[in-house]
């Protein structure tokens, strides 16, 4: 069993602090304590830390029952800026943090077929990130870092994709290629961690233990949060649930097999079901599945008969995949996630209920919570502004002397 070294645990309780002030600023050291379940002296120290580091600022005192008024902390928004990054098979998007994870500027790129080459992406993601930090004013030394997410199974400390099946990518040297532009430091991770964070931070997940939250886009999987904590399994690929077999000998999928998950829910496989159901349909347009998606949500709110079946269809192979991930894991809530789940919408969900209630165990559904994401902005450049948090904190200067403490989860 891989255990955390001091230093792992000293990041992880900083960031566990940081964390809960970013979600409930201002807040005291006590309040701290209760919420972490970190000694008192050990939040006082970490919380020093931070006001050392200029994360965090003093901002004044609340009263106590029958005590000395008690300090207020609160982030230190301007202390910082983060950057996180959404590499998606259609777009590339670039959001730029304080750090209080306040967005002060974004950036979209459309990638185009024929544009997936390692070395056109980088210097997609380079023009983006320029242009988030032009347009915030802000000096790049103030950047702490920028998390990077891309889909597919990737080695976050190498910075390799070592592979993406949408795109064909083999061992992939991404940051360095991204180094080549942007300023270090650099932290690379895939879509489904970075929505769990962003869930946990400030979504559906927060203030739960088990969670799931499915990514619903060109790619599809489900992020694992399990006992509170980010699960990524032994080697980072955990949550590749969208290369599970749905349908034996089904359709071909990019990974080699048939039958995936991803074939049936994602925007390709949903653009299938749209032509099995009305091949002559206008709401098709073979060439981009974004135009579609929102066309098919917009035929749905005016009742169009070959959407709405559409939607239905989706749901029952979204329905009977969820359904298994909710009897195998038993989560509190299952989060559906990403640009298809937002176009589509409370149709989509109710559907989706509707066929999770057939497939799973009655007591396993009854205890599962299945919504849509109600992160109002994009979950994968918040949740990779979170990696460059956690990496500043951890690169941050040696700590003060520590008592009591325990590792947090993060």
């Amino acid at each position: 069993m891989k255990r955390g070294t001091s230093r792992d645990i000293r990041t992880a309780n900083r960031y566990e602090v940081l964390r809960r002030i970013i979600a409930r600023s201002p807040t005291s050291r006590p309040k701290l304590a209760a919420m972490t379940g970190l000694s008192l002296p050990t939040v006082a120290t970490l919380v020093g830390e931070l006001l050392d580091l200029g994360m965090l600022t003093e901002v004044g005192f609340e009263d106590s029952a029958g005590g000395r008024p008690r300090g207020l902390v609160a982030v230190n928004a301007s202390g910082g800026a983060l950057i996180g990054v959404d590499i998606a098979e259609t777009y590339v998007r670039v959001e730029l943090f304080d750090l209080a994870l306040n967005v002060l500027a974004r950036a979209d790129e459309d990638m185009r077929p024929g544009q997936s080459r390692p070395e056109q992406v980088a210097a997609q993601v380079a023009a983006a990130v320029g242009s988030v930090v032009a347009q915030a004013g802000v000096e790049g030394s103030r950047v702490l870092g920028t998390g990077v997410s891309v889909p597919g199974q990737v080695d976050r400390d190498r910075g390799v994709v070592e592979y993406a099946a949408n795109w064909g990518w083999h061992d992939v040297p991404l940051l360095d290629l991204l180094a080549q532009h942007i300023a270090p430091p650099l932290y690379l991770d895939n879509p489904l961690r970075a929505c769990v964070v962003a869930e946990l931070w400030f979504g559906a997940a927060r203030g739960r233990e088990d969670a799931v939250v499915v990514n619903l886009g060109t790619g599809v999987g489900a992020g694992l949060a399990l006992g509170g904590s980010l699960h990524r399994g032994v080697s980072n690929s955990a949550g590749e649930w969208g290369h599970t077999t749905l349908v034996l000998d089904g359709r071909p999928c990019h990974c080699g097999n048939q039958g995936c998950v991803e074939t049936y829910v994602g925007a390709p496989g949903i653009m299938h079901n749209l032509r099995e159901v009305g091949p002559d349909s206008p709401l098709l347009d073979p060439g981009d599945q974004t135009a579609t998606i929102d066309a098919l949500a917009r035929a749905v709110a005016e009742g169009d008969a070959v959407a709405l079946k559409v939607v239905r269809d989706t749901a029952r192979y979204l329905g009977a995949a969820i359904a298994d991930l909710v009897n195998l894991l038993n989560p509190e809530v299952v989060v559906l996630s990403s640009w298809v789940a937002a176009a589509l919408g409370e149709p989509l969900l109710a559907e989706v209920r509707a066929a999770v209630e057939r497939h799973a165990l009655r007591r396993s559904f009854a205890a599962t919570e299945i919504v849509l994401s109600p992160i109002p902005n994009d979950p994968v450049c918040l949740g990779a502004a979170t990696f460059a948090l956690e990496g500043a904190l951890r690169s941050a200067g040696a700590p003060r002397t520590t008592t009591g403490s325990a590792p947090a989860r993060t």
